[in-house]
């Protein structure tokens, strides 16, 4: 083998190919709906220096990276980059912002931060963070357009054939930004839990789903009226509606400002009667020192008890979901038709296709005697799908008396 040929298997052994990393992928701080974000249109509408717009990715082999900034339009607009320690800046020449080399020191999450230094008219457009050189082997970067943080959920396993006619639990928020919904009592018609919906509103929400068509339907009309489930009874001050888009069913809600660190505590019980059965929510007030009815539903074509126990956390808006998210669940228990309470001390780790590949910060284990949920804030490590975890029992059933 000649010389000229050995070198240049040498060349081709050290390339790497430039990893694309497009701009609808990003997100934007200090608000993070400050500039627009988009499949089509990738990022827009950035004028001034008051965002930022952030990449997250994960190096796995430390060493050197370049980094550029493609885009249309901002011609001379000064950009600087932040990777680590490192700030480079550049001026956009021919639709690039050029870097230059960054030194990735070690193995982990990376925090690319782009900022403006010199105003525009907001009518570029951010196409995408290009990266090249050793640190790009095996990296690992969301790619896909939905933003959001995987979704976690526990699995409660349950006594065979168990006649379950109530699930408690407790939840207890410790990081909870907007678009969060904690799910305290999931079942297999439905769920019930607390959400963050807007910086000024949260709110207690129980939802159970149709039968039939209307477990995969989007839009209830297309449901047949005796597969459809009825709103009973709410109590005060509580909104009860339908929804859609996620299959279809009866919805309420209690708007209450619950409190990050304060302990929420729910109960779902059940009463089959023939192919149907009723569904009731109940939520302890923390200021009336009472339980309360968020609602009673009777579904249909169902007769059963309760299965298929869990609970989840879920951020329902994309344009944040590179915040943590972080809730404590339990105790858990249950009760049979007999009233006799059994308590849950074993959950098992699962999460939606978003964890699968895209977003692997997501966790789940014991913490505080309680189990937690964490996903999002691109944190080291992760929790393997199906994986158990034994929290210590408190041997102490609940005990109330339910309106």
């Amino acid at each position: 083998m000649n010389l000229r040929l050995i070198t240049l298997l040498g060349l081709l052994s050290t390339a790497h190919a430039e990893l694309s990393v497009p701009g609808f992928t990003a997100y934007i701080e200090p608000d993070f709906r400050g500039l627009e974000v988009s499949k089509e249109k990738g990022i827009t509408h950035w004028q001034n220096d008051t965002q930022r717009v952030l990449w997250f990715g994960e190096v796995k082999t430390p060493g050197k990276l370049r980094a550029k900034i493609k885009l249309s339009g901002d011609e001379g607009r000064k950009l600087r980059l932040n990777i680590a320690e490192t700030k480079r800046e550049a001026v956009v020449t021919d639709g690039v912002a050029a870097f230059g080399d960054f030194e990735i020191a070690k193995a982990g999450y990376v925090r690319f931060e782009l900022v403006s230094l010199s105003d525009s008219d907001g009518k570029g457009i951010i196409e995408s963070l290009v990266l090249d050189g050793p640190a790009t082997t095996d990296a690992n970067f969301n790619l896909d357009p939905r933003r959001n943080a995987a979704s976690v959920h526990l699995m409660y396993p349950t006594p065979k054939d168990e006649k379950i006619a109530m699930f408690y639990n407790e939840v207890t928020a410790v990081k909870e930004p907007l678009y969060t919904f904690y799910m305290a009592c999931g079942f297999s018609r439905g769920y019930f839990g607390m959400q963050i919906n807007s910086a000024s509103e949260r709110r207690i929400i129980f939802s159970v789903w149709d039968a039939g068509s209307g477990q995969k339907a989007d839009d209830r009309s297309a449901v047949a009226a005796d597969d459809q489930t009825q709103l009973l009874a709410k109590g005060e001050g509580v909104e009860a509606s339908v929804f859609g888009n996620e299959g279809t069913g009866g919805h309420s809600h209690l708007v209450y400002p619950w409190k990050t660190g304060e302990t929420q505590k729910f109960v779902v019980a059940v009463k089959p009667d023939g192919s149907h059965t009723t569904y009731s929510g109940y939520w302890f007030h923390p200021e009336k020192k009472a339980w309360m009815l968020i609602a009673s539903f009777r579904a249909p074509k169902d007769g059963k008890y309760l299965r298929g126990l869990h609970s989840f956390s879920e951020n329902f808006g994309g344009q944040n979901g590179h915040q943590q998210r972080k809730a404590l669940y339990g105790p858990q228990w249950i009760a049979n038709a007999d009233g006799k309470w059994t308590e849950l001390t074993t959950a098992k780790f699962s999460h939606d296709p978003t964890g699968k590949a895209h977003r692997l910060d997501r966790f789940m284990g014991v913490e505080a005697g309680k189990f937690f949920l964490s996903h999002g804030g691109f944190v080291e490590g992760f929790t393997k799908y199906g994986e158990p975890f034994t929290r210590p029992a408190t041997n102490t059933p609940p005990t109330f008396k339910l309106p």
